[in-house]
């Protein structure tokens, strides 16, 4: 289960106000037609059959009106007659009207199916979209505190968005309506359209205003509200509690959460009241305005200017009107602020990758990741800084070379830079300065995926996948996963074989607790998985990041005994505080602070007497 970044401040942050102003307002309108072009590519057929729906439901209320009046002038007429009259066309007129209500009902629920349909299809389609971006962007743009602002807000429309397709839609429907009755109204006196129009506005502005300032306040609490997503997390998840219990850490995260989300309480409350308040007030002066109308229209009738019928239309037309005014109104300011709000998704959207392969048509195709390498890495001059630290160098002034088949090993203390030199080698990151060589060619030019296939990495802070056993091996090469032979020889070489073996499922057994009947494994049990993946990978260069931190001195011995056929013609490279380890190793690559200070073999480097045989001297008296 992923975990959000958070800040961890001792009080909850105050965040600076964010006014939105009504160009910002007409502005986010921009934002629908790219909003309803990914709309329609997700379903055609249910985008046209909801708009359809909805127009022809959108003249019924008028044509209801019309019969209604049409209904009481005939029985007026009929009641003038007497006795024994002709009710044929009244009873035509009355199976019309019954006709228009089946109809508006049918409709109502067929555009309501469509709008579920469409917005379970564009919320589905839009997630798999934010993963694919995921996917392209930068590891760097991932540790960024503001980064993870924007993929929180847009991973908050994925799901969010598609009542815009409702709200543009209905907006189209009572627009259409208020057409149809206000022509009505206008043939009797146009100044009806007028008051109704003044009667709304002040409504209309008021929940415009509390609309901005709920906005602001969502958009300016992201990563307040990313803290309290963290700490429910952190209070009760199966990874955190033991620690929370035994360093009785439930107090603090439960005050933390209690005082971060009250003060976002006290503020939202706040605003709700003043809209409340103000919304009541102003939506009489509305009220008023249409009861003024209808005194006009009653004071018509009782005169005898106006039919008993033309009474009933002009008052239910009245009455729709002001509502539909009223909605359209305010549905035109919820309407800016989910444009608003989707401006958020479309901003992430636009973040691009700095990392890529190239695709200047000038420079030609990427290369092709040499089979074999023929000269291996070169390292000239590399520094990296990173973004969020750049009055630091972590690596600066690093040059070496990594040879084809040769088993490398970097030793330093931690921070001294040995987990960024291999994210550099697989281009996770690029240097900030200088650059790395593959066979000659700056490693920029090569294609971005096919590098990547031929680079096989297992970080030490490993992901441990809730998925099947299978699967969590599979994964270092997951277009390997029905290939079972693979997996299973894959399992064998880095000892799992034995830990799934007294899986109730095997290899099909649910690993992680957080799914039914799933089965958690120790920390030592889940390294062996992970370093089955390095297995599956058929890459030319493999990394392993403390690969043996979690097993016993039996089982690191045996899995580096089995090492050493894994990388076999490969090259390797190989990050351990243990020095029984690293002494395995070709060469090894000492770094401190940033800065390589020694390299070559076990040998050389104890009779050097300098940091590493230090390191090593200090190791092995723990160990007499």
């Amino acid at each position: 289960m992923a975990k959000s970044k958070a800040s961890h401040s001792s009080n909850p942050a105050q965040p600076a106000a964010e006014t939105l102003s009504w160009r910002d307002r007409f502005s986010a309108l921009k934002n629908l037609p790219a909003f309803f072009r990914l709309v329609w590519q997700t379903s055609p057929g249910l985008f046209l059959g909801n708009a359809f729906g909805r127009l022809v439901r959108a003249a019924i209320p008028a044509a209801a009106l019309y019969v209604g009046k049409l209904i009481i002038d005939e029985v007026v007429r009929l009641m003038a007659q007497g006795a024994n009259p002709d009710t044929t066309y009244l009873w035509q007129l009355v199976g019309a009207e019954f006709g228009l209500a089946v109809l508006a009902t049918a409709l109502g629920r067929l555009v309501s199916l469509l709008d579920s349909l469409l917005g379970d299809l564009f919320a589905n389609q839009t997630s798999i979209r934010l993963m694919e971006h995921a996917a392209s962007l930068d590891l760097e743009q991932f540790e960024d505190a503001a980064f993870y602002d924007k993929l929180e807000r847009a991973r908050r429309q994925t799901t969010g968005r598609t009542v815009l397709l409702s709200q543009v839609f209905g907006q189209v429907q009572e627009i259409i309506s208020v057409v149809f009755l206000a022509a009505g109204l206008v043939v009797y006196n146009p100044w009806l359209i007028g008051l109704l129009v003044l009667a709304v506005l002040p409504a209309f502005a008021a929940d415009n205003y509390f609309n901005q300032r709920s906005y602001s306040l969502s958009r300016n609490w992201t990563p307040e509200r990313r803290e309290l997503d963290y700490l429910r997390y952190v209070g009760a998840a199966d990874d955190t509690a033991k620690e929370v219990k035994i360093f009785g850490l439930s107090g603090f995260l439960i005050d933390r959460f209690r005082t971060l989300s009250w003060t976002y309480y006290v503020k939202n409350r706040a605003l709700a009241i003043s809209r409340a308040g103000w919304g009541t007030v102003l939506t009489a002066l509305g009220t008023a305005g249409y009861y003024a109308a209808y005194v006009w229209i009653i004071g018509r009738a009782v005169a005898g200017q106006i039919s008993l019928g033309d009474l009933t239309f002009l008052a239910g037309a009245f009455r729709q009107v002001r509502g539909s005014l009223e909605s359209i109104l305010l549905q035109f300011s919820g309407l800016t602020q989910e444009a608003l709000y989707l401006q958020d998704l479309f901003d992430y959207f636009a973040i691009q990758p700095k990392i890529h392969s190239p695709n200047d048509p000038a420079v030609g195709e990427p290369l092709r990741v040499p089979q074999p390498i023929r000269e291996g890495f070169v390292f000239e001059n590399v520094g990296f800084q990173y973004a969020n630290a750049p009055e630091r160098w972590a690596i600066r002034n690093l040059s070496f070379t990594l040879r084809p088949g040769e088993k490398l090993a970097l030793v330093g203390e931690n921070g001294a830079g040995k987990t960024t030199l291999v994210k550099l080698l697989a281009r996770l990151y690029d240097p900030s300065e200088g650059r790395i060589l593959l066979d000659g060619r700056d490693l920029r030019e090569y294609d971005l995926a096919d590098l990547r296939r031929n680079v096989g990495v297992i970080f030490q802070d490993y992901v441990r996948f809730k998925m099947s056993a299978g699967v969590n091996i599979a994964v270092g090469d997951i277009d390997e996963r029905t290939n079972q032979p693979r997996i299973e020889s894959s399992a064998q070489r880095s000892l799992a074989d034995s830990v799934i073996a007294k899986l109730p499922a095997g290899y099909d057994q649910q690993l992680g607790r957080s799914f039914n009947k799933g089965v958690e494994l120790s920390g030592g049990e889940w390294q062996k998985v992970a370093l089955a993946r390095a297995y599956m990978r058929d890459a030319q260069l493999i990394i392993l990041d403390e690969p043996t931190a979690a097993l016993d001195a039996r089982a690191e011995y045996e899995v580096f005994q089995r090492f050493a056929g894994l990388t076999e013609g490969k090259s390797s490279v190989i990050i351990s505080h243990r020095f029984s380890t690293v002494r395995m190793a070709d060469r090894i690559l000492v770094l401190e602070g940033g800065r390589l200070i020694e390299l070559g073999s076990h040998a050389e480097l104890l009779a050097q007497g300098g940091r590493y045989a230090e390191l090593f001297q200090l190791q092995a008296r723990g160990y007499q």
